[in-house]
Order: structure tokens, then C-alpha cells, then sequence
């Protein structure tokens, strides 16, 4: 969702507008290009044209709530085709969440022998990065564990929790099946409570400052 304020700027051609606009947005798009592109040298060409039908375009736009779908739009649109240009078509199971044999989004070891949790994760919308643990690291680290996602589900989790797109317009712009949608959401989040459980599993046991 784009301000209002904001809006009207792009409209008007500011450019610190648009400037801001890609600083938001630029890194979460070249995540989702890569489901689609081998290189990230392509996947950065792909935003960068994007970009520029984005300037040529958005004074065309009228609902400030529409310019995100419409960007990534565009993005995907563009995305499909370099992929196919460089011969790397893919279908939904070649981006299966590990690229191979499904995992399961839990260790099994985190379960007693009778099926129920030995050690059960955080619920997902308890997790909160700034309170669990402070500063720049912790973004740091889920940035990482986001990019470390492989690419269907890294695209997905951007749309989902960054981008802030509803389940159905994830699928529509991915070309996703609504169950795809949710297997591969539910894969990135168990993914991302891990590392962030690990994050504070690691702070947990850091010696403590020396005051002295």
C-alpha cells in the first residue's frame, strides 16, 4: 500500500518519490525474479526493466492500493519472459521447496514417540524479530535465512509477509494453485522460525559483556 502523500508525488513525477519507492521494493523484487531466472545478473536486468515501465506507466494509475500488485505484475510478466528466452521454462514441481525431495517443514526429532511436540515451535504470529531480539542483527539474519529460501518459496514468503498481498493475489501473480500457495508459505515460515529460533538459541548462549 502506497500513501497516499506518496502517491500523489509519483504521479506528479517526483523523483525522491520514485526513489523511495524502489529503496522499499528493489531487493523484494529481484527475490521473486529469481524464481523464474537462473543468474541474478538476470534477475537484476528484469527489475531494472521494470523499473522503467513502472516510470513510463504509473500516471496512469488512479488507487494507490493497486500499485504494488501492479509493479509485481509487471516484474513477473517480464520475469517469464526472460526466462523462457534464456531456456529455463519451469514448472511448478522443478521448484519444489528444496529442489529435490519434499522435507518436512518440522524435524521429526522435535516430536515425542507418542506424536506430540517434545519441542514446539513459536507460533508463527507470535514471532515479532524486534522483541524476540533487538538491533540490526536479527534483520540481518532473516535476510539471509530469506535469501538462503529456495526461489518458489522465497517468492511467496516476499509476497506473503513483506509485500503484504493476500493469498489470492500471490497466486494469481506467481501462477500458483491456492495449495501450492499455502505448501509453500507454510515450508518458508517453518523455515524462518527455525533460523529465527536459532538466532535466539545463539544469543542465549553468548558469554555475557564484559563490564569491567
Amino acid at each position: 500500500m502506497i500513501e497516499p502523500q506518496s502517491f500523489e508525488a509519483l504521479l506528479q513525477g517526483d523523483e525522491q518519490a520514485f526513489r523511495a519507492l524502489i529503496r522499499r521494493h528493489h531487493a523484494n523484487m529481484i527475490a521473486v525474479a529469481m524464481r523464474y531466472v537462473r543468474e541474478r545478473a538476470a534477475a537484476e536486468d528484469v527489475v531494472q526493466e521494470t523499473w522503467m515501465a513502472v516510470f513510463r506507466g504509473v500516471a496512469k494509475l488512479r488507487d494507490p492500493a493497486a500499485v504494488v500488485g501492479w509493479i509485481y505484475a509487471i516484474l513477473v510478466n517480464k520475469a517469464r519472459t526472460r526466462g523462457k528466452r534464456d531456456r529455463r521454462t519451469l514448472t511448478f514441481s522443478d521448484l519444489d521447496a528444496d529442489g529435490g525431495p519434499s522435507q518436512p517443514a518440522v524435524s521429526p526429532d522435535r516430536f515425542a514417540a507418542n506424536g506430540r511436540w517434545s519441542n514446539p515451535p513459536l507460533p508463527w504470529d507470535d514471532i515479532d524479530p524486534e522483541r524476540i531480539v533487538g538491533g540490526r542483527q536479527i534483520w540481518a539474519h532473516l535476510g539471509a535465512a530469506i535469501e538462503a529460501l529456495p526461489p518458489a518459496q522465497r517468492a511467496v514468503i516476499v509476497m506473503r509477509e513483506i509485500e503484504g498481498q493476500d493469498a489470492a493475489s500471490t497466486c494469481d501473480l506467481l501462477g500458483l494453485s491456492e495449495a501450492n500457495q499455502r505448501v509453500l508459505l507454510h515450508r518458508a515460515r517453518a523455515r524462518l522460525r527455525q533460523a529465527l529460533e536459532d538466532i535466539v538459541a545463539m544469543k542465549g548462549d553468548a558469554p555475557a559483556a564484559d563490564k569491567t
